[in-house]
């Protein structure tokens, strides 16, 4: 069973491994998930294969790097702190001026302690990245540099796992994409918690026997990642319902939601309502930067995909530094993430359009057995989670036009309790499910190629 001190224990064997796009890292941290996931499968694309309108780069490893005194001392050393080394940083062994020196060097003025994260992917140069105090102890008129990297062709790897549905319904209902980059060394939130929430989110919903939606989670590098994947699987995406891309979660924030392209979709409006209505939080409007949303949600793509964060990328002091952290994860923010998604997956599942069996009139309720006041009656009467009021609103708006979370968003009730009574009237065969296909819900446009708590119960 998932539990707090699980999800900080993930974190804390992913951190340590360096992973950039490409190269040996990644492939670890791959198989870390894998060997902890049913199904799981890893995929490799060569250096120079064309996706979309990029290629994919050469592969990139690391085995040191060094700035020393011309006496020997070491000043800078990538082995102490593995952001000390822009990625992508090609090789170098040269003895350099101070002012060479100092145009590859990147530090943080205002946070003199702190050690930043650069990238340099798709521009050949080299760098090191270092406190302000560090910065200022650099004083010789010359230095000798070392960088022992590798950058030729090679490979981009990403993981996949399908959890499928189990139900007849399942291939009707579509599916769920959750995307996971996995691409950044020794920032914690940004991404060893999302990680580490995946891992025990797969988990769970493989022990579950009830699934009407199938869900498929991608660790992917960032940007280059995404856009690899959707260029290799345009035959899968008509299929995806709903979407999140997970990132920055495990913080003690508030979540944050920031919606899909489409503003509307399903996933938009189940966040929402939790956010509103259960955690707290936020929800801000789509826009085209940030993390791989913006690749699915491009225009050809469309796709219903939102972005789920706590402390959003950007907006908190430690982002892209060393204070990014195994201190600044908590455990508890960890398992609150990993309950909101739950929370997500259960609304996901639960929801559909219903349509009245009945619809001339009011059914008469009293010969089934559903005619009386519920609230209040003994836990194990499976009508206690709802009301009267409750049944007479589905009932009402069951014309396959609302959703569960429309009346429940219209009647004021809880959508746990709504899902409840529209179970019980299904069994009492007052209401049927709308096919995904008669529901007024636009697929996703593929266009041509050109280049601090658990899941409660009511929840689960």
């Amino acid at each position: 069973m998932t539990s707090p001190e699980i999800l900080h224990e993930h974190v804390k064997n992913i951190f340590p491994i360096f992973r950039s796009i490409t190269g040996k890292g990644i492939r670890q941290t791959l198989e870390y998930i894998s060997q902890r996931t049913e199904g799981f499968s890893i995929s490799h694309v060569d250096s120079g294969t064309e996706v979309l309108d990029w290629t994919v780069p050469d592969e990139w490893n690391a085995y040191g790097a060094t700035i020393r005194r011309t006496t020997g001392e070491v000043m800078i050393d990538w082995a102490r702190c593995n952001l000390h080394l822009v990625q992508y940083s090609i090789p170098i062994r040269a003895r350099v001026s101070r002012g060479e020196l100092e145009k590859h060097l990147h530090w943080l003025p205002d946070q003199p302690d702190l050690i930043p994260y650069r990238t340099s992917y798709y521009r050949k140069d080299w760098g090191f990245c270092l406190s302000a105090h560090q910065y200022s102890q650099l004083t010789d008129d010359e230095y000798d540099v070392e960088i022992r990297t590798e950058l030729g062709p090679g490979r981009l790897s990403y993981g996949e796992v399908l959890v499928p549905a189990t139900m007849e319904s399942g291939n009707e209902a579509g599916e769920v994409l959750f995307s996971i980059h996995c691409c950044h060394p020794a920032l914690a939130n940004d991404n060893a918690s999302s990680i580490a929430i995946a891992i025990e989110v797969i988990r769970t919903l493989q022990k579950r026997p009830d699934r009407r939606l199938s869900y498929r989670f991608v660790f992917i590098p960032g940007t280059i990642g995404s856009i690899t994947w959707l260029a290799r699987n345009r035959d899968r995406i008509r299929h995806i319902r709903h979407g999140l891309v997970m990132s920055c979660l495990g913080d003690d924030g508030l979540p944050t939601y920031k919606q899909s392209r489409r503003g509307n979709a399903a996933i938009d409006r189940y966040a929402e309502y939790l956010v509103q209505t259960r955690w707290g939080g936020k929800v801000v409007p789509f826009e085209p930067y940030g993390y791989d949303e913006r690749q699915y949600c491009s225009p050809g793509f469309n796709l219903p995909v939102g972005c789920l964060m706590r402390s959003p990328n950007g907006q908190f002091a430690q982002y892209h530094t060393s204070a990014d952290n195994l201190d600044f994860v908590t455990p508890a923010g960890l398992y609150a993430s990993f309950g909101f998604i739950m929370d997500l997956v259960t609304m996901m599942e639960q929801d559909f359009h219903p349509r009245s069996l009945c619809p001339y009139g009011e059914p008469q309720l009293g010969r089934r057995g559903l005619y009386k006041t519920i609230g209040g009656g003994d836990e194990k009467d499976p009508h206690s989670a709802f009301d009267q009021m409750t049944l007479l609103w589905v009932l009402n708006l069951a014309d396959g036009d609302h959703s569960l979370l429309d009346i429940a968003q219209r009647s004021g009730k809880p959508f746990p309790a709504v899902a409840a009574a529209a179970g019980v009237l299904v069994r009492a065969d007052l209401l049927a499910r709308s096919a995904w296909g008669q529901v007024p819900m636009p697929p996703a446009s593929v266009s041509s190629p050109a280049g601090t708590s658990a899941p409660s119960a009511s929840w689960t």
